[in-house]
């Protein structure tokens, strides 16, 4: 499963400016939340700044969802305070998480935090994944170890812990989307650690598009080589792709996708998977989940999927780079390298 390495990661998306005069007037934010930096533009008719509001929002997310906040439910429920009731966040995150583990056969796992630990990603100091205690924490891996009651989380064991920062930071999205969408703002688009949600049309009143890069380890910083790039009309667009988030030890690269099953890191083709849909943890939980069951597996669930559209970036035998789109996402390609 995907996390995000110390808190920030970039999945490789960046927004792409457009180069015409403003037809309309906009309003841009930039702040740091979620372990990551966050972009906001919106169509502001009305001058209003909500800098103040969105970064309230954030903050109070993060004491719902952020494992980095000792403070917050997730943190709580994690160290097994007794009487720890959830909020609605938490109970959307759950629920989805659940959903996407059913559908994906368990490759998709919010249980998964204490193995992601013992290989140094998450809040880990230093990995510790010699064989034996990798396979020792496996019992506590699995959603049906634990479950919800009303706004109680129960778990069969107390070394159950929960990690949802594969999909919390697509849900960050969708929750700031939903606050510019009750203050009547029709134009936007959002991008919270390079998850991205787009309304509407831009200032030049065109729609938005999106750079999606390559992913090679050398590509340090979003937006210096591009792959491809899409145009995005009222859809969510979420990256996951292991050339950022990993460490070399003994010369052996180890990247953050853990597979939920094996407790090691999953080993497959795939190197970046970028996923469309109407919202962001959606796009967000699949774009792990694919990077978890590799392209032949991704290609059959997908055909089980509605509303879902894909960008996988894959090497072949050859170490050659490939592309496999669906359908959907070649009509919203606008530029490939």
């Amino acid at each position: 499963m995907t996390t995000k390495l110390f808190g920030v990661i970039l999945l490789g998306i960046v927004l792409i400016a457009g180069c015409k005069p403003k037809v309309f007037e906009y309003s841009k934010i930039a702040g740091f939340g979620q372990g990551t930096n966050y972009h906001i533009t919106y169509e502001n008719s009305t001058g209003k700044d909500y800098t103040t509001a969105i970064s309230s929002i954030l903050d109070a997310f993060n004491k719902s969802l952020s494992i980095y906040d000792s403070t917050s439910l997730i943190s709580r429920v994690n160290k097994n305070e007794p009487d720890v009731a959830v909020d609605d966040w938490f109970v959307t995150v759950f629920k989805k998480s659940d959903e996407i583990n059913r559908i994906s056969d368990g490759a998709f796992d919010i249980t998964v935090g204490p193995v992601v630990r013992a290989w140094g990603f998450s809040t880990a100091p230093v990995p510790r994944h010699d064989s034996l205690y990798i396979d020792s924490l496996l019992q506590f891996v699995g959603m049906k170890k634990v479950r919800l009651e009303g706004r109680k989380v129960i778990k069969e064991m107390p070394g159950v812990q929960l990690d949802v920062n594969a999909l919390a930071q697509g849900y960050a999205v969708d929750v700031v989307c939903d606050f510019l969408e009750s203050e009547g703002i029709k134009n936007y688009l959002v991008e919270i650690g390079g998850e991205v949600r787009g309304r509407g049309v831009n200032a030049n009143g065109k729609y938005w598009r999106i750079g999606i890069d390559k992913p090679v380890d050398e590509n340090i910083m979003a937006g210096e080589e591009l792959q491809a790039i899409v145009e995005i009309k009222n859809v969510s667009i979420a990256t996951s792709g292991n050339y950022r988030s990993f460490y070399i030890e003994n010369g052996v690269k180890y990247s953050h996708t853990i597979d939920p099953k094996t407790g090691r890191p999953a080993r497959n083709s795939i190197l970046s998977a970028t996923v469309v849909t109407s919202d962001c943890m959606t796009a967000d939980a699949l774009a792990t989940t694919f990077m978890v069951i590799g392209i032949e597996k991704s290609k059959e669930l997908l055909k089980k999927l509605q509303g879902v559209e894909v960008l996988f970036i894959y090497s072949d035998n050859t170490g050659e780079f490939n592309m496999f789109c669906s359908e959907g996402m070649k009509s919203m390609i606008v530029d490939t390298n």
